[in-house]
């Protein structure tokens, strides 16, 4: 069994989701921000998120270790989401991603998919991990990855 599914993860709102419970569904991390150049990835995370709604479960962990671009409580993040993107997956808590504070789940993450040269550390914010429906790491893709570009590696996900 993965250990993706012992995590129990916590969403914006406070509420808790049992990692446990994402059991069959392929699933996509990604590191957000609100005032990032990626930005904009958020629309094409929330078509992904409709396209393939029930068999492909996006997580947007919300940072502000990249240049201060998160910097808005829960409620401003949930806002800007809602208001400019129409975002209907799953924002998490807002958490760090490196250093001695990171996230349970992204010190998984990066030891299971490091990034180029082996190096662990998330460069950026929407740096993203698709993770299989054994909740395996399939794979990392650099902040810069339009997120339309994973469809190929979602398909092939979702037709194992």
């Amino acid at each position: 069994m993965s250990k993706f599914y012992e995590f129990q993860l916590a969403k914006l709102d406070g509420t808790l989701l049992d990692s446990a419970e994402l059991r069959g569904k392929v699933v996509l991390i990604v590191n957000v921000a609100s005032q990032c150049g990626f930005t904009k990835q958020y629309a094409g995370l929330e078509r992904l998120s409709r396209r393939y709604t029930d068999r492909l479960l996006i997580l947007g962990f919300p940072c502000n270790q990249f240049g201060n671009q998160e910097p808005g409580s829960a409620d401003e993040i949930s806002a800007f989401c809602t208001l400019n993107y129409d975002v209907t997956f799953p924002i998490m808590a807002k958490c760090d991603v490196n250093g001695a504070n990171a996230h349970p789940l992204y010190q998984w993450l990066k030891q299971q998919k490091p990034g180029l040269l082996g190096i662990e550390a998330i460069k950026w914010n929407f740096t993203k991990f698709l993770l299989d429906k054994e909740g395996q790491v399939f794979s990392r893709y650099a902040p810069q990855t339009d997120p339309e570009a994973l469809v190929a590696d979602i398909e092939l996900l979702l037709n194992r």
